[in-house]
């Protein structure tokens, strides 16, 4: 048997409905994390769907938990021989939520649906339709080959949604358990939705707020306009002074001191393509002098998520008594994440807006990472996914999002491959969040041949 093999082995369970069928039971279970009344549903994804399904691959499982978790987390591992590569795999069974009244009409967010080319459902990309890509990439090897070759452990978590609490806690106790010798694992986008890609880290993001809490309820606008001071004028200059008009970050703390050569040689190669469905490129925005790609990928951003001042449903003359925006900053790897905040601080003082306030959000600090494109592993990789679908794949250093890569690189000390199977124009985290057809088939295409690579024994000395 071989490698074309479990190749068509992989495309024979898509062609026959499996993969379909498989997905359209996981995609029925509203398993929303950031609701409550969910919390049986997720660990009911994890007993009734993937510890049988792991399981039923050889490999042996067990419910891990932690108290700073919102929801329970499944380890799996098949080791086969203690002297081969280890490689750990990931995913997230937890979605956002449905948004259900928003969808497409037809269209439900806990019903699998084909629409031409695609198929629709909640976590059809985000997270589930990408690791029972990857697990069943792992079937495919194993029942062509008899054997993996090498070792695999598996971590599926129920909380990422809600910035993975507990995760970071959890590797970092169950270290021992959890050690391997590379993260290979997938989520987010696609460079674009024909061309394989591979990222080695994420940007980071801290999220937080900006707020100008002037006085007690608002005052007529005639009577006091003009004496009171408007929170929503002096927020809105304040926010010019950490951006040009077109869009420059002025915090020298907030980027990079310089964009790397070898993430400047691998982005050189790179093209952002929404497809037909996204959103057209602002060529004057950003950083001057870097290309889409390395803005994107290269790069920190900086947005206003949402802002308010006064009542915007029903406004009344009245100069408002509060001004309040959710600001976030992405960031790549060389910028401090807890230097943030104290830098926005420090240059908001030395422009004169000591009256605006600024706190952290809820959310959780992702921190930046990115495996060094030339490492061989990486090499390796890509030469892997160019030989099963006979296109040169995209490589990024990065992913333009966050996910909590550092958990997998800083504190399990792994190199971190991820293998996306989405596209930029996905909807994911929206309504009519979607899959198309040949991204799913040629996922566990390149799975099934990676996995097949990895158990080869021609790899990269660890």
């Amino acid at each position: 048997m071989s490698r074309e093999d479990a190749v068509a082995r992989a495309e024979r369970y898509f062609t026959s409905g499996g993969f379909k069928a498989d997905l359209a039971r996981l995609v029925a279970m509203p398993t929303e994390s950031q609701n409550p009344e969910r919390a049986d549903t997720l660990v009911t994804y994890i007993e009734r769907e993937m510890r049988p399904l792991l399981e039923g691959l050889g490999f042996t499982c067990r419910t891990l938990s932690h108290k700073a978790a919102k929801g329970p987390f499944l380890y799996a591992e098949r080791i086969e021989d203690p002297s081969l590569p280890t490689v750990l795999g990931y995913g997230h069974g937890d979605v956002i939520r449905g948004l259900d009244k928003d969808w497409n009409e037809g269209l439900s967010p806990w019903t699998l649906t084909e629409v031409g080319d695609r198929w629709y459902g909640r976590g059809v990309v985000d997270n589930k339709g990408q690791h029972i890509i990857n697990v069943e990439a792992l079937r495919a090897v194993l029942e062509t080959r008899g054997k993996l070759g090498f070792n695999a452990k598996y971590l599926i978590e129920m909380g990422e949604e809600m910035g993975s609490p507990g995760l970071r806690d959890l590797c970092a106790e169950q270290k021992d358990l959890l050690k391997a010798d590379m993260l290979i694992a997938s989520d987010g986008p696609r460079l674009n939705a024909e061309r394989p890609t591979i990222f080695l880290g994420s940007r980071g993001g801290v999220t937080f707020d900006m707020t100008i809490d002037a006085r007690e309820g608002g005052h007529h606008s005639g009577n006091w306009g003009g004496i009171l001071s408007d929170p929503a004028i002096q927020l809105a200059h304040a926010i010019s002074t950490i951006v040009s008009p077109t869009g420059q970050i002025r915090i020298h703390e907030w980027v990079p001191k310089e964009l790397p050569a070898s993430v400047r040689r691998v982005l050189a190669d790179c093209e952002i393509d929404g497809g037909p469905d996204g959103p057209t490129i602002d060529r004057n925005w950003g950083e001057p002098g870097l290309s889409p790609a390395e803005q994107v990928f290269g790069w920190c951003s900086f947005d206003v998520l949402a802002m308010k001042a006064g009542n915007p449903e029903t406004p009344v003359n009245a100069v408002p008594p509060k001004a309040w925006a959710r600001c976030q900053l992405r960031f790549v790897v060389g910028i401090d994440p807890d230097e943030v905040l104290p830098a926005l601080r420090r240059h908001l003082d030395r422009h004169s807006f000591p009256m605006v306030q600024i706190a952290k959000s809820r959310d959780e600090i992702f921190h930046a990472t990115r495996l060094d494109p030339d490492d061989p592993w990486v090499t390796w990789a890509v030469n892997s996914l160019a030989k099963t679908t006979g296109k040169k794949p995209a490589l990024l250093p990065n992913l333009g999002g966050s996910l909590p890569n550092d958990i997998f690189s800083e504190v399990l000390g792994l190199r971190t491959i991820w293998v996306p199977h989405s596209y930029p124009g996905c909807s994911q985290h929206a309504p009519n969040e979607h899959l198309p057809v040949a991204i799913a088939r040629e996922g566990l295409q390149v799975m099934a041949g990676l996995y097949w690579d990895l158990g080869s024994g021609d790899t990269p000395a660890l």
